[in-house]
């Protein structure tokens, strides 16, 4: 059957839907007497046409087959009919079904049985979570990253201890990464969206690439064959008891979060044409309030007395000294932490033939929030904005060119829009003189942000993928995929035109307006050829093509795969890193030191000296892939998996400073490298699965991963003596760990716990701390030291009781603290030592969150559901930060030096202490009411 589609679709053939990443289904009949196989016996799933004979040997299998739950029928003339219940079929999965048929006289007679876990976990190589819809709508979470990190091995984006640039996400079997930046999805989809979602956090396939920790498939639904729709509406509050911290929330704003949602489905032409939409909108004001005491144009100066002849209403007396101190806020409470999401995702599905399926898909999503921080307390106003819009359109083909072989054809196109400003035009009059940029009482009293960001990336992804069952034995899979990128990036610097003048600071106190006035900034922008005007387009592509094989025996199946990947930066790079955009000039000289000329009279330039551009080399890597498990008994397998991982580095990497311009102080700059290497992961990983009682099943896996050419800025000299940074291939980290899965579930009760215990470590945790060390004359980290992320112990719980009507869920998450890195005080005796980075741990944390829904029947299938979330159900105040003196958040270690230099007619120096961003979200409780049909 040919299946064009945008995604995986996690939808039951009951409903006429394909996925075009499917499972198989297979398995043997046998004479339950005899023992011996039984060809000719016809399994069909039931409901469907879909379906296969026994062979000889009393084999069978089914291809491409949606992921979902089914009951498979096996009959033969003279046996009993044998009916299996809950056969689940997973993404990339066999589900192996065996028939053992007893012989009747009585025709028609039927055995109805209950398929195992067992079925699925057969041909399980490495760790893959999968995570259903259902289990999705029922946990207290607000969107998919929250159910990604309630899996084992994932630690607040990071799998098993690799960096947050090191996971692949994935939509319908297409790739959506930001590549700029690399550390996270640019497409977000909705969790009622997705039908399935895959968390690979182990060895994975070689059909995989472009990730070195994990993968992340999201599996989105598909339109079925009647209108079905639902539109809700959630509101929130904060209610907490630490309203010392958190300042100028009220029980009676109960709108202060708003979320509404919308998504119809239904058929446009009988079943031959179906849609799919989703809509959500979000406006979040946050748990963050700041006062407005001062303006943008106000300005305060507490370092030097005010000279100012006359009187002014804003001169405060500190220790009989006069400063001036402006502010004309109205001392309203103003929310810091807000933000604005829309998100839409709609699909058209076509089935052309009872072969040919076609499916066309649109998201688009939209997230605005402004700058935080705690200086922001007294001055909210006057905060740059992040603008982050994506749109992806995708397409894809799936066809069945036999009952042993499909293939899937696949097109997507995804642009991301970045912004960052306070007013578009960098030349806006609204923006005020920097010099009201000014600081009091330990929080910025003036000003406004003038950063001006501008990126534009555009993706196009054409892919191919051909499987084909060579026999009972060997399932071989193939595919390619081309990727191009176009990446337009534009910074906007502005300056004044009167800097380096003595007017570029002039001001003055007007009596009149009773305000300090500056002399006119006069705005102007960077030329291009500035260093902080890094204006360029960049289009690298890449290729990649990958062979495995499945092999499935009676005890054991086989993954076996070799990648290919190459990648051209498509760019030219310096061939002189010591002058590298030829800023200094040099000559050959004779003996004498006199300057040689050539024939025509001009100096010959010394070529060691200065910088040629070259083609920077593309890069190409292979990776072999290696998966086995093994069946012990009827109830429990074993697996082990290895594996080699490349991944490049994210495109800033490579064309940051493109012109590599150097300026004229140390440590001023960081350049692109376009001649860097793949980054490379090194993982084995082996566990076993036990099925301990029916619906109660523990997976215990252990691993341990090198980490190699990890990106680092390194440290260089020019022939000036001029220190720059640039990326290069320097850093190196490990991680092990052990991971527990425990789940029960039978009826309505499920109990699912995950446990990680990990050690992850490495020389930097970030590209640049080597580089940034260097800046503050440290040496590098002589050794491997505990990685910011190295969270020792990660725990989480959840139970649910759901009943058609009505559901509950209670989830735990506990975690140990996480490394930082201690300062002990001046007086110290550590002070005189050489610490080095992550050599403490914070406290560790613990939250509790309750979902509950209840449904009121109405007319026909319609029905009103009721919500009710509470997160943080304790109102725990847990450290996230903490001051690296006292190694707690609401400590913090101050100098008596520093109170009798604090100067503040406002405040006092422990106000700076008092810091609501080191602590988590306080408890919100979230109600909501939905319409649905």
């Amino acid at each position: 059957m040919l299946v064009l589609f945008i995604g995986l679709f996690n939808l039951t053939l009951e409903q006429n839907v394909f996925a075009q990443t499917t499972g198989k289904i297979r398995g043997q009949a046998v004479d339950t007497n005899s023992g011996e196989p039984l060809p000719g016996v016809n399994v069909i799933i039931d409901g469907t046409t879909r379906g296969a004979a026994t062979d000889i040997n009393g084999e069978y299998f089914i291809l491409n087959v949606s992921p979902g739950k089914y009951t498979l029928r096996a009959t033969m003339m003279g046996y009993e009919v044998r009916v299996v219940t809950d056969v689940v079929v997973s993404v990339n999965r066999t589900t192996t079904i065996h028939f053992a048929m007893r012989e009747t006289v009585i025709e028609g007679e039927e055995v109805v049985v209950t398929a195992t876990k067992m079925a699925v976990k057969k041909d399980q190589t490495s760790s893959i979570r999968n995570v259903s819809s259902e289990q999705i709508n029922i946990l207290p979470v607000e969107n998919i990253g929250q159910v990604i990190q309630m899996q084992t091995g994932v630690v607040d984006g990071h799998f098993r201890g690799g960096r947050l640039t090191e996971v692949s996400y994935m939509i319908d079997g297409m790739q959506v990464n930001e590549s700029y930046a690399g550390t996270d999805q640019t497409v977000v989809v909705e969790k009622e969206v997705a039908q399935d979602l895959e968390v690979i956090t182990g060895t994975f396939n070689a059909e995989y690439g472009r990730a070195m920790s994990g993968i992340v498939n999201v599996v989105t639904k598909d339109g079925r064959d009647k209108f079905h729709g639902s539109f809700s509406g959630h509101l929130s509050n904060y209610y907490t008891g630490n309203n010392d911290v958190f300042i100028g929330l009220k029980n009676t704003e109960i709108n202060r979060n708003q979320d509404y949602k919308v998504q119809l489905e239904g058929p446009i032409w009988k079943n031959n044409i179906t849609f799919f939409a989703n809509y959500r909108y979000q406006e979040n004001l946050g748990y963050i309030n700041g006062i407005r005491r001062f303006r943008v144009d106000d300005y305060t100066d507490f370092t030097t007395p005010t000279d100012f002849e006359e009187e002014t209403p804003w001169d405060a007396y500190i220790k009989d000294i006069r400063y001036y101190s402006e502010h004309t806020g109205d001392e309203d409470y103003v929310p810091i932490n807000t933000n604005r999401t829309y998100s839409f995702m709609g699909k058209l599905t076509f089935r052309l033939t009872k072969n040919m399926k076609m499916s066309l898909m649109n998201t688009w999503n939209s997230d605005t929030r402004p700058s935080t921080g705690h200086s922001y307390k007294y001055k909210p106003d006057g905060r740059a904005h992040y603008y982050d819009e994506t749109t992806l359109y995708a397409f894809q083909l799936n066809h069945l060119l036999s009952e042993r072989a499909f293939h899937d054809f696949k097109i997507s196109y995804m642009q991301n829009d970045y912004k960052y400003h306070l007013y578009e035009d960098p030349l806006d009059p609204r923006y005020v003189h920097r010099g009201y940029a000014s600081s009091a009482g330990g929080f910025t009293s003036g000003g406004q942000d003038y950063g001006h960001d501008k990126r534009t990336l555009d993706d196009i992804n054409i892919k191919y993928d051909l499987t084909w069952q060579v026999s009972q034995k060997h399932s071989l899979k193939t595919g390619l995929l081309y990727t191009k990128h176009k990446l337009h990036n534009e910074p906007t610097y502005v300056q004044n035109k009167l800097r380096g003048t003595p007017l570029a600071h002039f001001y003055e106190y007007n009596p009149e307006t009773r305000q300090v006035e500056f002399y006119p900034y006069q705005a102007e922008i960077l030329p291009d050829s500035a260093i902080a005007m890094d204006i360029y387009t960049k289009e690298p592509y890449e290729f990649s093509g990958y062979l495995q094989d499945k092999m499935e025996f009676d005890a054991m199946v086989i993954n076996l795969g070799l990648r290919y990947d190459y990648f051209n930066p498509n760019t030219t790079y310096p061939s002189q890193r010591r002058n590298p955009a030829n800023q200094l000039t040099f000559y050959e000289k004779d003996e004498f030191g006199q300057i040689l000329i050539d024939a025509n009279g001009n100096p010959i330039l010394n070529q060691e000296r200065m910088s040629t551009y070259p083609t920077a080399d593309a890069q190409v890597q292979v990776s072999p892939r290696f998966g086995l498990s093994y069946t012990l008994g009827e109830a429990a397998v074993l697996h082990f998996s290895y594996g080699h991982f490349f991944q490049m580095p994210p495109l800033y990497a490579l064309y940051s400073n493109h012109r590599f311009l150097v300026p004229p102080e140390n440590f001023g700059t960081i350049q692109g490298d376009p001649q860097i290497q793949a980054e490379k992961t090194v993982q084995y990983e082996m566990g076993v699965w036990q099925e301990l009682l029916p619906g109660m099943g523990l997976e215990l896996s252990v691993y341990y991963k090198d980490i190699y050419d990890l990106q680092s800025a390194v440290v260089f000299t020019t022939y000036n003596q001029i220190k720059y940074g640039f990326y290069s291939n320097k850093d190196y980290g490990n991680a092990k760990g052990f991971e527990l899965k425990f789940d029960y579930i039978t009826g309505p009760l499920a109990f699912i716990l995950n446990y990680t215990l990990q050690y992850t470590r490495g020389n930097a945790d970030n590209p640049t701390s080597t580089f940034s060390r260097a800046g503050q004359s440290l040496d590098p980290v002589p050794y491997l030291v505990p990685l910011n992320w190295d969270q020792r112990h990660t725990l989480n719980a959840s139970i649910g009781y759901t009943k058609s009507n009505y559901g509950v869920t209670l989830t735990g998450y506990f975690n140990s603290g996480r490394p930082y890195t201690f300062t002990p005080v001046s007086v110290s005796p550590l002070s005189k030592q050489t610490l080095y980075p992550n050599n403490s741990k914070r406290p560790s944390t613990f939250t509790l969150d309750l979902r509950a829904n209840y449904d009121i029947k109405m007319l026909g299938t319609s029905k009103l559901r009721l919500f009710l979330s509470i997160y943080n159900l304790l109102d725990r105040k847990n450290e996230l930060y903490v001051n690296s003196t006292t190694g707690r958040a609401y400590t913090a270690v101050i100098y008596p030096i520093d109170i009798e230099t604090f100067r503040s007619n406002y405040n006092d120096i422990y106000d700076t202490v008092q810091n609501p961003y080191m602590y988590s979200t306080p408890r919100e409780i979230k109600l909501g009411m939905g319409f649905i049909f």
